[in-house]
Order: structure tokens, then C-alpha cells, then sequence
């Protein structure tokens, strides 16, 4: 039988792991070109540096001093700042 100590520190694993894989998803591409090109062509550059990034993590053995995965979250940001800016134009747009 399982000692508190031990459920507490499976629990603890289960949500690091967890919060990692969403913090571990790539910016998407959503934008329609064909109606906000300029946000379109934005969001793609961010999803390029992205992998770009990816890319030196795996080149540096993934010893960079946790930069990367700090430029890879505001990278992130930036995708969904850019999806918001799309969507504020579809609203004044009416």
C-alpha cells in the first residue's frame, strides 16, 4: 500500500508532466491570409522562430540555460496576441 508521501509525489510528477506537455505545443497558423495577410505572414514568422529554436535546443543538448524555452513562451504569446488582433479586426469590421 501506497504511503501518503509516495501519492503526494506521484500527483506532484503527474502535474509537472502535464503542465509541460502544454507548455510544450507550437504556435499554430490560423490567421486567413486572404483577409489579414500582414497577421497572417506575422503569426507564420513566429511559428518559424519557433521551430528555429526547437532546432538549437536539440543542437545544444537542450543546455541553454532555459533562454530558449523562456523566448519559446513568449513566442507563444505573441502567436496569441496576434490571433486576438485578427479577431479585433473581425469585430470592427461589422
Amino acid at each position: 500500500m501506497k504511503t501518503p508521501r509516495s501519492r503526494f509525489v506521484l500527483l506532484a510528477v503527474v502535474a509537472a508532466a502535464a503542465a509541460c506537455a502544454v507548455s510544450a505545443q507550437e504556435p499554430v497558423q490560423d490567421i486567413n491570409p486572404e483577409r489579414h495577410g500582414n497577421l497572417a505572414a506575422a503569426q507564420r514568422l513566429v511559428v518559424q522562430a519557433f521551430n528555429r529554436l526547437s532546432d538549437a535546443q536539440v543542437d545544444n543538448h537542450y543546455r541553454l540555460g532555459g533562454h530558449v524555452e523562456r523566448a519559446k513562451d513568449l513566442l507563444r504569446q505573441a502567436n496569441e496576441e496576434i490571433k486576438m488582433a485578427a479577431e479585433a479586426a473581425n469585430a470592427n469590421r461589422r
